[in-house]
């Protein structure tokens, strides 16, 4: 089984802290939003469109037990949901990264701009740029078309978005993209790159004067009713294209339903059903071997392996839109996953046999078995102690940070026999972080990192935090950021009047050689 790509944009890599930003509140939620505003498709029982529940039984039990972390899933078929859950703490209600999958809403950008006349996909890259464009332009660079970057067939031979990233101060992302080597004609060698789908976006803004939120609000977004969304940008201002948008599982579904539909919704085309046809199929080659990755690759979807038909939106770690036209269904899931493959495989083995052409038999009980286990999905939090016999001496004291680079001045802990909170003062003012004792519970804050990682970007998120005492002097508290993708664990180790606080996040602690740069917290009273 061929695993997923591993390519990560540094640039979508979310969240691993804590600094409250309120002010980003308004771009994060939407007033009056409620859990019942969110569901757009009727909710049917599996057997009423021709599925057992006791496959989506098996499908949901398979997950539990991969090691793998899931978020959410939704199952659709004929426009209706069928199966759904999210495992605690993550909910209906929150917004959740995307990462690659930021690609097929911007591959519906430029379909949209086909169809209203803007452009063609045979039109060249460069027409759009005169001002960006090197000293000298190759033949190559004059040859790269609108289509190749929407099938990954630039020319390049090696990624682009690092070195965007690395010249932003002095240039903007478009020109270090049209700068950089193309080894290769475009149109014949396929190579995954971010930086393209950039491009993509830019040309809309090039035509527009519109960024990728701007130019869909009024076009797909507001059409399909997905209101409560964000996508990071660029120094430019310009959406980031090819990661960083964020939306609801209902709204990746309704992205899949849409394509399943032909491009129509509510009755209306928005796109035609060739553009969906187009950028659905087969256009190039993608990955060697016979793995999901492997099948092809077409306008920002990747094509998928159990039958002729199937394709999907994509995103690290596990964030599919999974469209699937010879059975009318769309599967959607968002994780943590450390092997993709493993986890459609999953999906492949356990709900694809069990289709069938008309509907089933009503099975009551085992419908409401299935209810019930997915009403009561959880991630399970560490468990190791639940008490500590220095929890009171500890909550007594102040720790006075040392010199840091957190801007952490003080600290100070009060910890109870089924939650704690960690307050830091800091030199932005005083942050809580309040946790579950091996259980999870949610802060009502938005908050970014604190603790920074390199070379990653961090946006606002809802943290869930829950703690386990290893030891009397060592407590471990996760924090899952819920409306992100990542964890952090923070390992607070008290000696006396001393604190060490050293971290490690979810990234490093599930891939080989993952180190964790972040220097520890210092602190004593």
């Amino acid at each position: 089984m061929t695993s997923r790509r591993e390519f990560i944009s540094k640039g979508s890599l979310s969240l691993l802290g804590l600094t409250a930003l309120p002010a980003l509140l308004s771009q994060c939620t939407s007033e009056g939003t409620s859990v019942t505003d969110i569901f757009s498709f009727p909710r049917v029982t599996p057997e009423s469109e021709g599925i057992a529940s006791e496959a989506i039984t098996s499908f949901v039990n398979e997950a539990n037990k991969s090691g793998l972390e899931w978020h959410s899933f939704k199952i659709l078929r004929r426009g209706n949901v069928i199966a759904e859950g999210h495992w605690s703490p993550f909910k209906e209600e929150y917004k959740h990264t995307l990462y690659s999958l930021s690609k097929s809403f911007t591959s519906t950008a430029i379909g949209l701009a086909v169809k209203e006349g803007l452009f063609t996909v045979e039109d060249a890259v460069i027409s759009f740029f005169p001002e960006e464009l090197p000293e000298t332009v190759d033949e190559n660079l004059q040859n790269m078309k609108i289509k190749h970057l929407l099938t990954m067939n630039s020319g390049h031979e090696s990624g682009t978005l690092g070195n965007m990233r690395a010249k932003e101060k002095e240039q903007t992302w478009v020109k270090s993209f049209l700068e950089q080597p193309l080894t290769y004609t475009p149109g014949t060698h396929f190579f995954y790159n971010t930086g393209a789908t950039y491009i993509l976006g830019a040309i809309i803004h090039a035509k527009t004067g519109q960024n990728l939120e701007e130019y869909l609000k009024p076009r797909f977004f507001d059409k399909l009713e997905i209101n409560d969304y964000d996508w990071e940008k660029s120094p430019e201002g310009l959406n980031t294209a090819g990661y960083g948008l964020r939306v609801k599982t209902e709204d990746i579904a309704k992205l899949g339903q849409f394509y399943l539909q032909n491009g129509t919704w509510k009755g209306e085309e928005i796109l035609s059903a060739e553009w969906v046809a187009e950028a659905s199929k087969k256009h190039t080659k993608s990955q060697e071997g016979d793995g999901d990755w492997s099948q092809g690759y077409g306008y920002q979807f990747w094509r998928c392996k159990p039958e002729p038909g199937f394709y999907r939106g994509d995103g690290a770690y596990g964030q599919y839109c999974i469209i699937i036209p010879p059975y009318d269904m769309t599967i959607v899931v968002t994780s943590e996953s450390f092997d993709m493959g493993k986890s459609m495989q999953i999906i492949w083995d356990t709900i694809l046999p069990a289709v069938e052409g008309k509907p089933l038999r009503e099975n009551r009980k085992a419908h409401a078995e299935l209810k019930a286990l997915c009403e009561n999905l959880s991630i399970s939090p560490p468990k190791s102690i639940t008490s500590s016999a220095n929890a009171a001496q500890i909550n007594e004291q102040v720790f006075q940070a040392t010199q840091n680079e957190y801007g952490i001045k003080s600290l100070k802990f009060d910890i109870a026999s089924d939650q704690g909170n960690v307050i830091f003062d800091t030199t932005d003012g005083e942050n809580t972080l309040t946790f579950g004792i091996e259980k999870w519970h949610t802060n009502d804050v938005y908050t970014v990192n604190s603790f920074p990682v390199e070379n990653r970007i961090h946006v606002p998120s809802l943290i869930a935090a829950s703690a386990t005492w290893i030891d009397d002097n060592t407590l471990q508290i996760t924090r899952k950021f819920v409306e992100a993708i990542h964890g952090d664990t923070m390992l607070c180790k008290f000696n006396n009047s001393k604190v060490e606080i050293s971290f490690k996040n979810s990234i490093s602690q599930n891939t080989h050689n993952g180190q964790d740069e972040r220097k520890p917290l210092m602190a004593q009273t």
